[in-house]
């Protein structure tokens, strides 16, 4: 089923999905079936590289195999140590936590609060006909299987010949180990992509809502949340599927995609909208779900245009009750963003927003995520994602960014975690640009303690109970008999 790199690589231009590396962090980008994910860039080959030799070294004196090794604290420790000798100093790590556990535990400090905001699984029954692969800019099934059987079948990789073609590897069984046993994770936010209607969405609503349930009453705590979704252009349809939704299935948020349209659409819809958008916002206020999730960038949908955030400002300052919370920061795309940063000192359409943002101190409801563009950004351009969080903190403040990982496109959401945890902003860019440090209190505000306040969350009482939960108890045992996280990846990934 996995997909070895070596074969991928000799493949060409092709694409793959479930990529298995013997690095705890990828060395390239991974799509979340949102974007086209770029090659493997010439760093990250040397980050590769070098990450490799240490392990060798390590493993070799500490008389385990480099698999084992890599499984360890070191593994990641290797990563980061290699990456900051080819991006310089974006990482806080040393030498000895190579082959010091101890050392690697006292350096990551206490545990942090966790609430992912973004986490995915897709449902084995969703487009059973492959309908969707016929409407532009759609999320089809056979978009999700199809590159994998293209490669299966001009026999690029032996190991996928005995490959069924299901989702089972994206299903919420896996979801289940990836986010609560593999990584730190306390509480997530079950969302997902769009479908032809909502009530057909890759997950639908009743679905998350369902698997949110059922996981907090075997757990015996809230670990996760569900959204809902809104799709205004189906009119009156779609504000009593919202009823529904908060009545029945009482979701904790709004899913909405500017860029992608329903089935009969051509194009998207902005979020200021008076005539389409509006009506859905005072529902959600009517229904006292006041927390609108809004994908925008990494365009999706017919018009890529309907996915800039820039139709926020507005709608945010009518509907000052509401919570915006902008899925992915706005980013346009990494692609090429190393020349465009170069060029003109802006992260497309992140840093615009933001500016924006800045020209309207006054406005306090929108919230800036970090799901897919964190995930980008730390393993391919880490400088450029220094300045995109020194702008997201400057422009919104530490209490309006959010954690999210878009996991498990991305895998276990551990090597995100660890990563955002020992991620720093290189002092020069502090001081050249006047970008806040990331102190532990800022990264304890966007792990989770923002998020806890936003979705009503007692953090202290939730941090007694978890331990002690089932899911808990679970993790407890699975890691004391030697946890095996996967080191897979879900998304895309360009040969």
């Amino acid at each position: 089923m996995m997909l070895p790199r070596r074969t991928r690589r000799r493949s060409g231009s092709s694409l793959t999905r479930e990529t298995v590396s013997p690095l705890p962090l990828p060395t390239q980008v991974v799509s979340n079936e949102e974007f086209l994910p770029s090659p493997q860039t010439i760093r990250q080959a040397q980050v590769e590289t070098v990450a490799l030799r240490l392990a060798e070294a390590a493993a070799a004196r500490l008389n385990v195999t480099r698999r084992d090794f890599l499984r360890r604290s070191g593994g990641m420790a290797a990563v980061f140590l290699a990456m900051n000798s080819v991006f310089g100093k974006v990482f806080d790590v040393r030498d000895v936590e190579l082959v010091d556990a101890a050392a690697a535990a006292e350096r990551g400090g206490e545990p942090f609060f966790i609430f992912d905001v973004q986490t995915h699984y897709v449902s084995t029954h969703y487009d059973p006909t492959n309908a969707e692969s016929k409407r532009e800019g759609a999320v089809a099934k056979d978009r999700l299987l199809a590159l994998r059987r293209r490669i299966r079948e001009a026999g690029w990789n032996p190991a996928l010949a005995k490959d069924t073609d299901t989702l089972k590897d994206l299903s919420w069984e896996t979801f289940i180990k990836e986010v609560f046993l593999d990584s730190d994770t306390t509480i997530g936010l079950i969302s997902t992509p769009p479908g032809p209607y909502p009530q057909e969405a890759v997950v639908p609503p009743k679905e998350m809502a369902h698997i949110r349930d059922e996981v907090n009453r075997v757990a015996g705590s809230q670990r996760m949340l569900a959204h809902g979704l809104a799709t205004p252009q189906l009119g009156a349809a779609d504000l009593d599927f919202m009823e529904m939704q908060a009545s029945s299935l009482k979701i904790d948020a709004w899913k909405c995609y500017t860029g992608s349209c329903p089935k009969g659409f051509d194009r998207g819809w902005w979020m200021n909208d008076e005539r389409i958008a509006y009506p859905m916002l005072e529902k959600a206020r009517a229904l006292k779900v006041p927390r609108i999730c809004v994908h925008k960038g990494l365009p999706l949908g017919p018009v890529p245009d309907y996915n800039h955030p820039k139709d926020l400002i507005q709608a945010a300052k009518d509907f000052s009750d509401l919570d915006f919370l902008v899925y992915h920061s706005g980013l346009l795309t990494s692609s090429g963003i190393e020349d465009t940063f170069r060029k003109t000192g802006a992260i497309p359409w992140t840093t615009e927003f933001c500016r924006m943002k800045q020209a309207e101190p006054g406005l306090t409801n929108i919230y800036m995520e970090l799901g897919s563009t964190f995930a980008q950004l730390v393993v391919t351009h880490p400088v450029i994602c220094a300045h995109l969080l020194g702008q997201l903190i400057q422009a919104f403040g530490m209490d309006h960014v959010l954690w999210g990982t878009d996991s498990i496109w991305y895998g276990t959401p551990q090597w995100q975690i660890d990563a955002f945890r020992r991620f720093e902003i290189p002092e020069p860019l502090v001081e050249k640009h006047g970008y806040p440090p990331l102190t532990r209190s800022v990264k304890e505000h966007i792990f989770g303690l923002n998020a806890a306040k936003l979705f009503g969350i007692d953090v202290a009482a939730t941090r007694k109970q978890v331990p002690a939960d089932y899911l808990g108890k679970i993790r407890m045992a699975y890691r004391e008999e030697g946890p095996l996280p996967s080191h897979r990846w879900y998304g895309w990934v360009a040969g």
